[in-house]
């Protein structure tokens, strides 16, 4: 028998149905040679540290760093998962072979290989690697079975993830609770990715506190019912006006003193037509993004909606962090249009056409294990789809359609204009000079791709920014001619600067990709996205746990610290546990390893290392010593940690 292992019932269900296993058995199905299992997710860890020594079950300074001589796994205490891990070792000691059939991607790989090494399986195994989910894609799949070897970088990144969170998250865990905690119950719980996640929305928290705003004026006037700003001077740096503001109130009522009863002048017309290419096809972390900017969806339940649309076969593979799609994917994609019915009507001006095949949609270069999420051709009219999947799928499939339209043809108009003045100088000599004025507007030539997104009263894709707020469109501006003057109507408006805003999961999201960094060019993001804190796919189990945690709560749309939170933040003196540019470093070289392009026991080593120093300080340090006290494991403590801490 070839024994396949699937990482969900339903997942095993449908793939048993293909491969003909119709006969139901309790935890698998068999039938034409195949037994089909699953598990339930995790049914292995990584042991505790009580495991590897009963003195580890004690809270003790001294017994600080636990570092195991080799790291073990064990099952998950559930009477539910050991009964199905038992059936899974009976058939997989029986079996001839074994097809790994777990999701296609790192954590599904680690799932499957502790099983498998925990049942003791000494047969040949395959890896089964798709990307959807679909009757087609399965069978495909299986006609091309992988071997098990062409995945082993992928299990050891995942496996030095899980080492190394257990490392840093049990050791510091433990450190900083029996150091500094305040009470004897209380719990300080420090996570690879956690910590520096919560550090960022601290350190921006702190940023508006002591943010102190500053007054400024702005000078405008409206001419022909058209706003012109004050012209922002870049040659003179420093100057009152060089950000287009004025931050003196008297320069500012001056300027508007000699402006007030003088003509406007237009002095330059320039109109350039531009090109806008459709917006990105999604990976998981936009789509999270584009969800809670616009339904206010958090990321753990987009993820959820996701998934769920990725195993009933209306979208591929949700875990993904590229946007771009792979060129033996264009080919399959008329078929893919066919399937939405639903959105024929914009569908249909691409019928009987070549479909555009675009650089920053079709290239393999940009695509290793998975592609972007786009749908898979079946019909979503014939399926059960909650109201919120429905909206994720609009989402994806609008997203897809619209990458075959030509682009957006605008026209940006630029106005330059002028006021001429007039002062007395020192020497009670009439002094000439000029105030100037910008204004700018947006024509919409052809729409492109933008029909996709206006068909049946959809949302505007570019309405709101990242945090969810509106923009302002640009308006269209009457027919200015160079050298036509007339009266206008100067105003001198009192402003303040404003503070940074709060995280959104939105923003937070894209910070975490990035390490950090404030980025909006896509291409950019691209490239930081390697140095990127946590996984596409650990991302929202990352906020999910400071939520548990206490760490943080929502107002609204933003992310708050709370007063734990700020406080455990600030006890960290260590930047290495907090910084997400540090974290980010790691995060590359787990991506190195998945890559063959880095040691797994080197990046061990270190985490090794770090976890020794890190010991070594925290107890040296003079607040609070209490080195040698032992504790009883409060009974709040966390549970070990897994690959998503």
């Amino acid at each position: 028998m070839i024994v396949c292992i699937a990482e969900k019932p339903s997942v095993g269900r449908d793939i048993a149905r293909i491969l003909g296993a119709n006969v139901a058995h309790d935890g698998y199905m068999e039938g034409n040679g195949y037994q089909v299992t699953w598990t339930f997710g995790h049914l292995c860890t990584l042991k505790e540290p009580q495991d590897y020594t009963p003195w580890w079950k004690q809270w003790s300074l001294d017994d600080l760093p636990m570092i195991p001589q080799r790291f073990g796994i064990k099952l998950i205490n559930n009477d539910g998962y050991e009964k199905q891990f038992h059936t899974i070792e009976r058939l997989m000691q029986a079996a001839e072979g074994i097809v790994n059939c777990g999701d296609a991607g790192q954590e599904g790989e680690l799932i499957q290989r502790w099983v498998m090494q925990r049942a003791q399986a000494k047969c040949p195994v395959k890896r089964l690697w798709i990307s959807s989910m679909t009757d087609e894609a399965i069978k495909e799949g299986f006609a091309n079975l992988k071997s098990q070897d062409e995945y082993q970088s992928l299990y050891e990144a995942g496996l030095c993830r899980a080492i190394g969170d257990w490392l840093l998250g049990m050791n510091a865990t433990r450190l900083y609770t029996l150091k500094y905690r305040q009470a004897q119950s209380q719990v300080l719980s420090i996570g690879r990715v956690q910590t520096p996640t919560l550090a960022m929305i601290v350190n921006r928290q702190l940023e508006i506190q002591n943010f102190k705003p500053e007054q400024y004026w702005v000078l405008a006037t409206v001419y022909r019912d058209t706003l012109f700003t004050l012209k922002q001077n870049d040659e003179e740096e420093g100057s009152t006006n060089s950000k287009g503001r004025i931050t003196n109130e008297e320069e500012g009522r001056k300027a508007f003193d000699l402006i007030k009863d003088r003509d406007f002048e237009v002095t330059g017309v320039t109109k350039k037509v531009g090109n806008e290419a459709p917006p990105r096809l999604f990976d998981l972390t936009s789509l999270q993004v584009e969800c809670n900017k616009k339904y206010s969806f958090s990321a753990d339940e987009t993820l959820k909606y996701i998934q769920s649309l990725y195993e009933k076969k209306f979208t591929t593979y949700p875990r993904v962090d590229t946007t771009f799609l792979s060129d033996d994917i264009y080919p399959k994609c008329p078929k893919i249009l066919q399937g939405l019915v639903p959105y024929m009507p914009i569908i249909q001006p691409l019928m009987g056409t070549t479909l555009k095949k675009s650089k920053k949609v079709f290239d393999t270069s940009k695509v290793t294990d998975h592609h972007a999420i786009i749908p898979t051709g079946m019909n979503p009219a014939n399926g059960d789809m909650t109201y919120n999947e429905k909206k994720v799928f609009d989402l994806i499939a609008r997203r897809f359609i619209a990458v075959f339209y030509p682009d957006c043809k605008f026209s940006t108009t630029t106005v330059m204009g002028r006021v001429e003045t007039e002062e007395l100088n020192a020497q009670g000599k009439p002094k000439k000079g000029k105030v100037e004025f910008k204004a700018t507007g947006k024509q919409i030539l052809e729409q492109g791709w933008r029909d996709v997104f206006s068909w049946g009263h959809a949302t505007k894709e570019t309405s709101t920014d990242e945090e969810g707020n509106k923009k302002e469109e640009e308006k269209m501006l009457p027919d200015f001619k160079k050298g036509e003057r007339g009266p206008h109507a100067p105003t001198l408006t009192e402003k303040w600067t404003q503070p940074p805003k709060p995280y959104t999961e939105a923003t937070l999201l894209r910070a975490m990709e990035t390490a950090g960094k404030n980025v909006t060019d896509e291409e950019l993001r691209d490239a930081l996205k390697e140095n990127g804190i946590g996984r596409p796919s650990t991302r929202a189990a990352i906020i999910e746990t400071l939520f548990k945690r206490n760490y943080i709560r929502k107002e609204r749309k933003s992310l708050i610290a709370t007063e734990t939170g700020i406080q455990l933040i600030g006890l960290i003196r260590n930047e290495l546990l907090k910084s997400a540019e540090l974290t980010g470093q790691w995060e590359k070289k787990l991506r190195e390893i998945e890559a063959h392009k880095y040691d797994a026991q080197q990046f061990i080593a270190e985490l090794k290392q770090m976890v020794w120093q890190l010991v070594l300080q925290v107890k040296s340090d003079p607040y609070r010593p209490n080195a040698g006290q032992a504790a009883a494991a409060p009974p709040t403590a966390p549970a070990p940690p897994s690959t998503q801490t």
